[in-house]
């Protein structure tokens, strides 16, 4: 659904245009469609700002008002406020507004103080409670040789780019067989380099195509020659919310080696009530951002982003949903073509040692280097 559309809807429903079946339906919408429930949020926010604009514009033509009513009744050398009288029909004729001007004076003073302080305490607040997981690591185990060596075939090319020792790694997988992948923003953000590795120690040289810092996701595409394609992905991607306590599981690296994690999916909205996102009981741990997460069936449900710090076992995911919203979304305005996201899964009714055999192959070790 286009913006305008969705602004449009939002706007009938909160004039209370919409009865019935139409009714239903949205508020469904809102409860299973991230995407919706963001653009409501944002509808909320800027409404919210232009009726305390508009307060603040029809106060300020009252007082000019009263203003130029001042000017044309005082004598030529005697102001209002220097007459007893005049000074009391004045008073009697506006204080009622008067007051209201000096109120929000003061209640704009208070509450600009009052708003920097707060947003001061809960950027604290949720910067101790929150922790992204991205892994920092000394020295790669792969050294820059190392890398340069499989990803160009040649050290002695000066033209060919080299990189630093990473210093940062996270976790990300295939989501189209023409080498497109998804990780989390936090993951690359300011990263001169980017590599991905798989299990048995194959690298590829990729780029960020896509990085959206609200939802923490960032597309990755690989840069290689050599890379011909990933073949046909095992597993889909839902669209639809999954259920409360359904059973869910996440692979990831967080160490070297690939390390499986599994739990259940403790509520269908993430960290501060994030619609976008999901809270899952999966032990997590620097190194398992980016990952999958996968329902019973082997269906890639969301994107392992954090956890809760006082809340032991309290781990996100952003919800596949979105992540297929944007892939459309950027299919359709910045590629020249779209990415072709799988709507088979070959995964149902195996066993999960099967499953997880499967999907191996298509998740990463995400390196980045900086200078």
């Amino acid at each position: 659904m286009k913006e305008l559309e969705a602004f449009k809807l939002i706007e009938n429903y909160l004039n209370g245009q919409l009865q019935g079946d139409a009714l239903l339906d949205f508020e469904h919408q809102l409860e299973t469609d991230p995407v919706m429930a963001e653009y409501f949020k944002q509808y909320k926010e800027v409404t919210s700002t232009l009726g305390f604009y508009n307060n603040r514009k029809a106060l300020k033509q009252k007082l000019n008002a009263i203003h130029a009513d001042l000017e044309e009744n005082q004598a030529p050398a005697l102001s209002p406020f220097g007459n007893k009288e005049k000074r009391k029909f004045f008073w009697n004729q506006h204080y009622a507004t008067i007051a209201v001007a000096a109120s929000v004076a003061i209640l704009t003073v208070f509450g600009t103080l009052l708003s920097v302080d707060l947003w001061r305490s809960m950027g604290k607040q949720q910067a101790a409670r929150y922790s992204a997981l991205r892994r920092e690591v000394e020295n790669i185990k792969s050294s820059q040789r190392a890398i340069i060596r499989d990803i160009t075939g040649s050290l002695a090319n000066p033209s060919k780019e080299e990189v630093n020792p990473g210093n940062f790694t996270g976790t990300g997988f295939v989501i189209s067989p023409d080498g497109y992948l998804v990780t989390s923003y936090h993951v690359i953000n300011g990263a001169d380099s980017v590599f991905i590795e798989n299990r048995v120690g194959k690298r590829y040289k990729v780029k960020s195509i896509f990085r959206d810092k609200a939802h923490d996701l960032a597309i990755l595409k690989i840069e290689d020659k050599e890379f011909t394609s990933f073949g046909t992905l095992p597993y889909a991607f839902k669209s639809g919310d999954s259920d409360l306590g359904e059973k869910v599981y996440t692979l990831g690296y967080p160490r070297e080696d690939m390390v499986f994690g599994e739990g259940s999916l403790s509520s269908r909205s993430g960290f501060e009530g994030d619609t976008t996102s999901y809270q899952i009981s999966i032990p997590v741990n620097p190194g398992n951002s980016g990952g999958p997460l996968m329902d019973n069936q082997g269906n890639l449900i969301g994107v392992i982003s954090g956890k809760q710090l006082d809340l032991q076992g309290a781990a996100f995911a952003v919800k596949s949903a979105y992540l297929k919203q944007l892939v459309e979304q950027l299919s359709s305005d910045s590629l020249d073509a779209p990415i072709k996201l799988s709507k088979k899964n070959s995964l149902a009714g195996t066993s999960r040692t099967n499953q997880l055999k499967k999907i191996e192959d298509y998740v990463f070790v995400v390196k980045v280097y900086n200078n």
